[in-house]
């Protein structure tokens, strides 16, 4: 990996391939065939339905089709308390429901002109990195395992499987956590948590570094990977490709320093990045990102402030349970935040974070009360998947899973 320069880039002369393919088998080829990969093959990683016009084994045409699993979050949000959205931020990317929860908070805090304690802000960066490692476990692990590297996938699972005891111990919930709550955190650290987490660190960089060892120079992973689903800068850019993807591409464009939020600007850590843009270097780029990761998470708990995780002096916050009980005015505080919401002013407001996948944002208009009156979801998968039209083509039916492996999409959030 190494910085990316303007003239490392050429995007994959697609008509020239099929062309020598064409004069290969030209006396074998019969019509074109449209073929539908998914919505349930396991290697389109959810329900993605792939549209694929095939002359033999080479892709001539490709449309992804989506929406199998819409919800409509986006219009559920438009009839609901902001904090009575969280649970479902958590079905956005269900890889990474922390890292979700904490975007769509900061969204709504940005609307309320609230800034968290900064011990609030520090636990919420340990959930966001923590929420990182699990989903670019899995993303590696299934990539791997797509492409014929069953035990890597064993390695990194086992790793995801800590990050969800340590969601249980944090949470309450392994899966869908609704930990984080406009305003603060559920609850702060247990006891005995920060010891956990600091044993998981020391396990995880021995996983990744023998996922490294396993993958980093195997002949089959380097042939299935390298110089396949090339992505340049200016493509990549062009199609919204935001996280690993766009880095993979040469782009350095990572929020937590471009757009510093939760006093990301504090820690000490490198954006990864790769110029080749192929699978391998989106392999790469998501390696070192775990990497990274652990180092931030040691100095976030290295530097870890005392105080309060949630703020405590806002009307639009709930106030302590044993004050409800004692009080009657806490007890009337605590009907009217509970039944009509937080007291959101008029006005419109974006947010974006880099999650694991990439940039989700959050657009909010308000025209005051407790409820948006529009919500809009930016998700990362969404505008991922979007090139797939451009970038199959000219590639084998054999190449789709490690091109979609290497993608790392959640059809949760794309579909939204």
């Amino acid at each position: 990996m190494s910085s990316p320069t303007s003239t490392d880039y050429e995007a994959p002369d697609v008509a020239s391939k099929l062309a020598d393919y064409h004069s290969e088998t030209e006396d074998l080829m019969g019509e074109k065939m449209v073929l539908n990969m998914g919505p349930s093959h396991p290697a389109t990683h959810g329900v993605l339905r792939l549209v694929l016009e095939l002359d033999g084994e080479a892709i001539t045409k490709a449309d992804p089709d989506i929406g199998f699993l819409h919800r409509g979050d986006e219009k559920i949000a438009e009839n609901m308390h902001y904090n009575q959205f969280v649970p479902y931020t958590d079905r956005l990317d269900y890889l990474a429901p922390l890292a979700n929860n904490v975007a769509y908070a900061c969204a709504v805090e940005k609307l309320m002109g609230w800034e968290l304690p900064p011990r609030g802000q520090a636990l919420r960066v340990l959930c966001c990195e923590l929420a990182r490692l699990s989903s670019h476990m899995l993303g590696v692990g299934v990539c791997a395992m797509d492409v014929g590297a069953m035990t890597v996938f064993l390695y990194t699972f086992t790793e995801r499987e800590k990050v969800y005891n340590m969601c249980e111990q944090l949470t309450g919930a392994r899966f869908t956590t609704s930990y984080t709550r406009v305003g603060g955190q559920l609850r702060d650290m247990p006891p005995g948590f920060e010891a956990t987490v600091r044993r998981f660190l020391d396990e995880c960089a021995t996983t990744i570094d023998e996922v490294g060892r396993l993958l980093d120079n195997n002949k089959i992973f380097r042939d299935r990977m390298c110089d396949i689903g090339v992505i340049g800068p200016e493509n990549a850019i062009a199609y919204g490709l935001t996280g690993p993807n766009l880095r993979g591409s040469g782009v350095a464009r990572d929020l937590r320093k471009d757009n510093p939020y939760l006093g990301y600007e504090k820690y000490d850590f490198d954006v990864p990045v790769a110029d080749e843009g192929d699978c391998y270097a989106r392999y790469q780029v998501r390696m070192e990102e775990m990497r990274q990761s652990i180092r931030i998470i040691k100095q976030v708990l290295d530097t870890m402030p005392d105080g309060p995780v949630n703020l405590a002096h806002e009307k639009s916050m709930l106030p302590k349970k044993e004050r409800v009980l004692m009080s009657m005015e806490e007890l009337i505080h605590h009907f009217i935040v509970a039944t009509q919401g937080i007291d959101a002013p008029s006005g419109e407001v974006y947010f974006g974070a880099e999650n694991p996948k990439g940039e989700l944002g959050f657009y909010i208009h308000s025209t005051g009360g407790g409820v948006p009156n529009r919500l809009k979801i930016r998700s990362p998968s969404f505008c991922n998947l979007s090139i797939c039209s451009k970038l199959l083509p000219g590639h084998m039916v054999s190449d789709i899973p490690a091109i979609l492996g290497s993608l790392d999409f959640v059809m949760g959030e794309c579909d939204r």
